[in-house]
């Protein structure tokens, strides 16, 4: 059997559950308006992308490319007149969806056994197509009344059934592949009323009759499922397609029949990361609080009364200077602790762009949590992730200019340009490049030219000009003063030695953020790679706190003892010290691909290396802008705190 699929268990549904872990399914937030049918009633079946799953013998996934249903070797049978694509979101363009269809003729209500769909032929290089993606593990996808076709599985831990999306192209039985070509199609319904009927659930059960015959007049003889299909790779195969539908009533109002898909697997796990991620934060926090209730207190204290002696006269400033250096060494820097970094550019350009992500993910986390991106409004997550995106190019102007203008750069019109322009143009360069490889294999999950081209024009004509607009207001916005001169000789800095030096100082703290979401990083890319409904937002929210959280707090931590060092390079070492933790997210990344993954092409495996740099990349730009804030914050604080001549 087919390993279960990783799926969610619903979002929360008020304002009090909003905030819990613990995702809530007693609630659902439709995104469309219920259909109703009568008996009788005509009820669409559209058919979508084949798409790759965990193989039968070896639970592993072969392939990333998916394929669109009508791709010719697979011969599905096509409607009078060919089939017609469904108006689909961007984000459902975007993530390959493609919606068409079908000759399936389903009546509301009416229980048809065996009815036929076509005959096709396969040729022996057609078949030897199709028997490769049933080794392969590839799945069907259909929907009906915007529910995904599905099979029934059970949780092995609770032995609780769920419906798992899609459903096998065929199986592998001593190492020879079946080829499915008879559905039943069970579809539950629920009466709202008199001759008001919803759909509620679908099934369907595969099976395969080499015996089938189409028979004309609308009738077909069902073979029996003892004799399988095997395509033959030598010579011409010919295949009868049909079908059954079965309806049945189900007490599952409309509002939650999503709960059956939106299952948890082993939710145990997920509590056991939030309490790990808990505790170390908690650790992390008291360690900080140590910091900066006790140590720098008493540090600060100390400063001020030497000062103060000094201006007394009760010292001399060497003796005074000399009994600081012996005690700590972040006030001996205070002259150097706000001089521009190197490269101020390149790192604004940086921030910006990640104060820019954080912005855009922060929120749609937040509209997933209180259940405004539900599954049945397909693609969804990824238009509202293009949107936030676009609008928030804005702050991510104004951020960067901000920056910029603390670092007394003077190259505007070079940051005005890159913000909006470098980590946009290498994402979408990066995903141009890959969706070449798909588009030579000709998946279905190709971006089409046009959408492409929408991309574009979303990008130059709407992100592009915020970002200028908020770069020009944060040029027009006075410089954030330090609380400290800057003096004209820089100080020289002593060689870093230990866990100070620059490799292991961020390989210590990468790895903190990283086990704040290393369990629901593994969830998210089960839900991406094997087509799986990600729904757990409700552990997602608490884990991106957390991951918030323990960024600031363990470059605050390192920050402080490279002051204490008398290093005052603090800005570039607290990005790279944050975003070390996507160097741990790439190598997740390596281990899942050893652990669940066995590509049978070359192809397969540049696109998953591909994507998983640029996710990489984008982490690296995220958390890095989270640790370079809270950095800077607690610099200014300690600076201010103290008197300086």
């Amino acid at each position: 059997m087919r390993r279960p699929g990783i799926s969610s268990s619903g979002a929360a549904v008020a304002w009090l559950l909003a905030v819990a872990p613990l995702p809530a399914s007693a609630f659902y937030f439709p995104g469309v308006a219920p259909t109703s049918y009568k008996v009788g009633d005509a009820v669409p079946l559209y058919v979508n992308h084949l798409t790759p799953a965990d193989s039968q013998d070896d639970p592993k996934l072969r392939s990333v490319f998916s394929f669109d249903y009508y791709h010719p070797p697979f011969h599905f049978c096509q409607p009078e007149g060919g089939p017609k694509y469904i108006r689909e979101s961007l984000g459902s363009i975007l993530f390959g969806d493609r919606i068409q269809t079908s000759p399936f003729e389903l009546k509301m209500g009416v229980n048809e056994t065996c009815k036929p769909l076509c005959e096709a032929p396969y040729s022996p290089e057609d078949a030897e197509f199709v028997n490769s993606k049933v080794y392969q593990g590839y799945d069907l996808n259909w929907l009906i009344d915007g529910l995904p076709a599905a099979q029934l599985l059970r949780d092995p831990n609770s032995e609780l059934p769920f419906y798992s999306p899609g459903f096998a192209l065929g199986l592998v039985e001593e190492e020879k592949p079946i080829f499915n070509n008879h559905y039943d199609i069970v579809i539950d319904y629920h009466e709202a009323g008199p001759d008001n009927l919803r759909v509620v659930g679908v099934l369907v059960d595969p099976y395969s009759m080499k015996d089938s015959r189409i028979l004309g007049d609308g009738k077909a003889e069902c073979g029996s499922a003892q004799a399988p299909v095997v395509l033959n790779d030598k010579e011409e195969s010919k295949v009868a397609f049909t079908y059954s539908i079965y309806w049945r009533p189900s007490p599952t109002p409309f509002a939650t029949r999503w709960d059956k898909y939106l299952h948890v697997y082993d939710p145990k796990i997920h509590w056991f990361s939030l309490i790990n991620s808990a505790v170390i934060v908690v650790f992390l926090v008291g360690m900080v609080s140590t910091i900066l209730v006790r140590t720098l207190k008493k540090d600060i204290a100390r400063y001020n009364r030497l000062e103060q002696f000094a201006l007394d006269d009760f010292g001399e400033n060497g003796d005074v200077e000399d009994g600081v250096a012996d005690d700590s060494g972040w006030k001996l820097v205070h002259g150097d602790v706000f001089r521009p970094p190197m490269n101020p550019l390149f790192l604004s350009v940086l921030i910006g762009n990640g104060a820019q992500l954080f912005a855009m993910t922060a929120l749609t986390i937040v509209f997933a949590l209180l259940g405004f991106l539900s599954p049945s409004n397909r693609g969804a997550l990824g238009t509202v992730i293009i949107i936030f995106y676009t609008l928030f190019g804005f702050f991510g102007g104004y951020v960067s200019s901000r920056v910029y203008k603390v670092f007394n750069g003077e190259k505007w019109k070079l940051c005005f340009f890159y913000t909006p322009v470098a980590l946009p143009g290498l994402v979408f360069a990066t995903f141009f490049l890959l969706n070449l490889f798909v588009w030579g294999r000709g998946a279905s999950g190709a971006v089409p030219f046009t959408t492409m081209l929408v991309v574009v024009i979303i990008w130059f004509v709407i992100s592009v000009p915020l970002s200028f607009a908020g770069s020009w207001l944060g040029f027009k916005q006075s410089a954030i003063e330090a609380p400290v001169r800057t003096n004209q000789i820089p100080r020289q800095i002593p060689p870093a030695v230990g866990y100070l030096r620059p490799l292991p100082s961020m390989a210590l703290a990468g790895v903190l953020p990283f086990g704040a979401i290393f369990v629901e990083l593994y969830f998210i890319m089960n839900s991406i790679w094997f087509s799986k409904v990600y729904y757990m937002f409700g552990f997602l929210f608490v884990c991106f706190g957390l991951m918030i959280i323990t960024s600031a707090a363990v470059t605050v931590l390192m920050i402080y003892f490279l002051l204490c060092a008398e290093n005052y390079h603090w800005q570039w070492r607290s990005f790279c010290t944050a975003g070390a933790s996507a160097a741990y997210v790439f190598a997740s990344c390596l281990l899942y691909w050893i652990k669940d993954v066995s590509f049978l092409s070359w192809t397969s495996g540049v696109v998953y290396l591909g994507y998983s740099a640029l996710l990489s990349a984008l982490v690296f730009v995220l958390t890095g802008t989270i640790g370079f804030f809270a950095s800077a914050l607690f610099v200014i604080k300690i600076y201010r705190s103290i008197k300086v001549d």
